[in-house]
């Protein structure tokens, strides 16, 4: 069939249609510009560089939308796949753009955004963990940039219960403790163990179809809010985890790793409220001045 000439654009031709969207975008905010426009360039380009067909696209969206419905408060589908694709670690190694003391930074967890309230000392583990050993103590202060202490901070805490299933959400115990005015924490838990990611949802099929286990090595997720501060939150991990380098969201980074030493002083352990040997964890967190509701990036 012979047709007339296109009255615009030749919109048979790959680059004329990325020119003809790019011309028709005209965001009222420079930043949203910028951002869709480029968005928009690299999934031309890799339409074109893959010549992916309409079956591999609608399955894309369809991923994508399936991703959606899977998304609770309780579960990110689409944070799960932001973590285990290393974007949210990316991100945290793009923004290191503040002045930070405090170390490298994590990505936000939802499970931090309730914890209940805890006194000082609390146990952030389960009975049954608890009853397991491998008891654990971690101590420190929060710091201002100047090293000075940092009162009513408030400290969100969340451990994960251990292997967990993988067809729900890692569960864990969580706690807020609030600092007096010496900036000093402390609670008791147990090291922390390896855990999985679930895998009957999309996040899931992405891992098995790269290839990937769903497993993150054991860590404590901490969250620091204080007026005047940056938010901060981190990871902390054992630095004797054999998985630390096969981290499924690449979150392990230096200043993350910390040393669990074992205490057995008799003297230590009844004072410290444990039943027995246990590991004992200094960890200093450390704020820069900012609005709180900005989190700092290390």
């Amino acid at each position: 069939m012979t047709g007339r000439p296109a009255a615009g654009p030749d919109h048979s031709r790959a680059d004329a249609v990325t020119v003809s969207v790019l011309s028709e975008m005209n965001a009222p905010d420079p930043r949203i510009g910028r951002l869709t426009q480029s968005l928009v360039m690299h999934v031309h380009a890799f339409l074109v560089e893959n010549q992916v067909t309409w079956e591999e696209w609608l399955a894309g969206l369809d991923f994508l939308a399936r991703a959606g419905q899977w998304t609770t408060p309780a579960r990110n589908e689409l944070l799960l796949m932001s973590d285990t694709t290393g974007s949210s670690t990316l991100l945290n190694a793009l923004n290191r753009h503040r002045p930070a003391p405090e170390g490298p930074a994590t990505s936000e967890h939802p499970l931090l955004s309730d914890a209940p309230p805890r006194p000082m000392g609390e146990v952030l583990a389960t009975e049954e963990q608890w009853a397991g050993g491998d008891w654990t103590r971690v101590h420190g202060h929060v710091l201002d940039a100047e090293g000075h202490p940092v009162a009513g901070a408030r400290i969100g805490l969340w451990q994960a219960h251990g292997a967990g299933e993988s067809s729900s959400p890692p569960r864990g115990s969580r706690a807020l403790l609030t600092t007096g005015t010496d900036g000093a924490f402390w609670f008791r838990t147990v090291k922390p163990r390896s855990y999985r990611l679930p895998t009957d949802g999309p996040g899931g099929e992405w891992l098995r179809a790269t290839g990937r286990h769903p497993v993150r090595p054991g860590n404590i997720l901490v969250r620091v809010e204080a007026e005047g501060h940056h938010l901060l939150t981190k990871r902390l991990f054992a630095a004797d985890d054999p998985l630390l380098a096969l981290d499924v969201s690449f979150g392990v980074a230096d200043g993350l790793v910390l040393d669990f030493p074992l205490h057995q002083d008799p003297v230590a352990i009844e004072a410290n409220g444990m039943p027995g040997p246990y590991f004992d964890v200094t960890c200093d967190l450390v704020l820069t001045p900012g609005t709180p509701m900005a989190e700092a990036e290390a």
